[in-house]
């Protein structure tokens, strides 16, 4: 008898249809691909990413599951409108239903409340059933032991890098921009076993995708002595590259670095968020210190691995002073590349409940809370200049004249492990890392920032600057 079959989506934009966005990205979230991996067999499983390939409402799928943050809540909504009206069952999942199911319940036949691994094998059962509940409550902070390894056998070819996972979930700080802190649960570590099991569950992938992972944690370094454990283990599968994120000040101990060198990391994303120490102050990220920047950064390079770092613009603390020095800036502390966004005020955050008192929300539709639409009176700054800002900074940090020299500082600076050959292929691998990272985030900021029709006429009225998109 044929199984009936689940649709898993992965949602990412809210431009509909007919402006669909499709990210140059080279790795999946890891949502879809564990959610897959935890669904019992008693259904066949399809994934698929927005962010790659638009969404196919003909399908012959029974049952649509979808996952989503806060951004893309309202297209969720419109999403799942139209596949019950055609008479699929739509199940909802993902960071915001879990923090504001609520909000969620009437346009979904069900909301998965909470960190699936223990609570999904039933609602597969009860949606094959016919059983299905209003709402499904997992428990608060379960142990993260015994978790099956994510379907990368489902995650579709266009993404170089398919073997993502974790190693950890929370962080040890608070920062009051950070969704984290909206219902906040205690750090936790999975088995090192279990890590490396998903590392090693390749075997359908071709040979060359085998050879790359990502850990998509919060914070690696939230736990250092786990950290350094993981990385040894790590180190005995030999990757050709390794992707981790961890906070900035992980970089004082040595050994953290020399691990990662030995475990073949070839990317690491660090939050800087700001190069302004009062707007690290205001967001309660003391541990980031703007003068070790430039240091850190260094340790890293010298052994070869590439830093992709988060910068925010429109904090509290931001002035015009120090947009105009940002692009100097950046070119001292030589990231490899960087992440822009505009500040985003999520609803439960500190930094959201500070901005709503004030008065200085200005925008409450949440498909722009993406990063890409300001959606706040910054405080020391009018909103033109931070469009400004964000203009030049793209501008000038990824001109293609400055991507060759960052990546000649990157190649001539790097100190490869190995033989010669091991050294020539290592460099013109990351070489091609470093070329991809920078074309996603200059095809982000044409297709998703230049086109806000507010950034478009506040840049057509600086006619010195403005350019058309096309």
């Amino acid at each position: 008898m044929k199984k009936p079959k689940l649709l898993i989506i992965v949602l990412f934009q809210n431009l509909g249809d007919k402006q669909a966005y499709y990210a140059k990205s080279p790795a999946p979230p890891l949502s879809g691909a564990l959610l897959a991996g935890i669904t019992p067999p008693v259904v066949e499983i399809e994934l698929l990413h927005e962010m790659i390939r638009p969404i196919n409402y003909d399908t012959d799928a029974d049952f649509i599951a979808l996952s989503f943050m806060d951004f893309c809540s309202p297209h969720a909504i419109e999403v799942s409108k139209r596949f019950r009206k055609i008479g699929k069952k739509v199940i909802a999942g993902g960071r915001y239903p879990s923090t504001f199911p609520e909000k969620l319940t009437s346009h979904f036949d069900a909301v998965v409340i909470g960190e699936a691994e223990h609570i999904w094998p039933e609602v597969v059962k009860d949606l094959v059933a016919g059983n299905l509940k209003k709402t499904y409550q997992a428990p608060f902070a379960p142990p993260l032991d015994n978790i099956p390894a994510p379907r990368y056998d489902l995650i579709e070819k266009d993404f170089m890098v398919p073997v993502v996972t974790e190693a950890t979930r929370g962080c040890k700080y608070r920062c009051s921009f950070c969704q984290l802190t909206v219902k906040p649960a205690p750090y936790r570590v999975r088995p090192i076993k279990d890590v490396i099991n998903d590392l090693k569950s390749v075997n359908k992938l071709p040979f060359h995708k085998r050879k790359i992972a990502m850990l998509l944690d919060n914070n690696l370094g939230s736990d250092l002595a786990y950290a350094k454990e993981l990385l040894r283990e790590i180190a005995k599968i030999k990757l050709w590259a390794l992707g981790v994120q961890f906070s900035f000040d992980c970089l004082h101990d040595n050994e953290f670095i020399d691990l990662l060198e030995k475990a073949r990391c070839g990317m690491a994303f660090i939050g800087l968020e700001s190069l302004n120490e009062p707007s690290l102050s205001s967001v309660h990220k003391r541990h980031n210190k703007v003068r070790e920047y430039k240091e850190l950064f260094m340790k890293l390079k010298k052994k070869g691995i590439l830093t992709f770092t988060g910068m925010i613009l429109a904090l509290d603390e931001d002035t015009n002073e120090y947009y105009e020095s940002l692009p100097a800036k950046l070119d001292e502390i030589d990231p490899s590349s960087i992440l822009l966004s505009l500040s985003i005020p999520i609803p439960g955050t500190q930094f959201h409940k500070k901005a709503s008192d004030e008065g200085r929300i200005t925008d409450n539709d949440l498909s722009h809370y993406e990063g890409d639409h300001l959606v706040i009176n910054p405080l020391k700054v009018k909103p033109d200049d931070v469009f400004k800002a964000f203009r030049d900074i793209n501008k000038h940090f990824y001109s293609w004249k400055n991507i060759i020299k960052r990546w000649w500082r990157f190649i001539s600076t790097a100190s490869f492990r190995g033989n010669i050959f091991n050294r020539i292929f290592r460099g013109v691998f990351l070489s091609v890392i470093l070329l991809k990272l920078s074309v996603f985030q200059r095809h982000h900021a044409q297709r998703k920032v230049y086109n806000n029709p507010v950034y478009r006429q506040i840049i057509k009225q600086d006619s010195k600057y403005y350019k058309k998109i096309s």
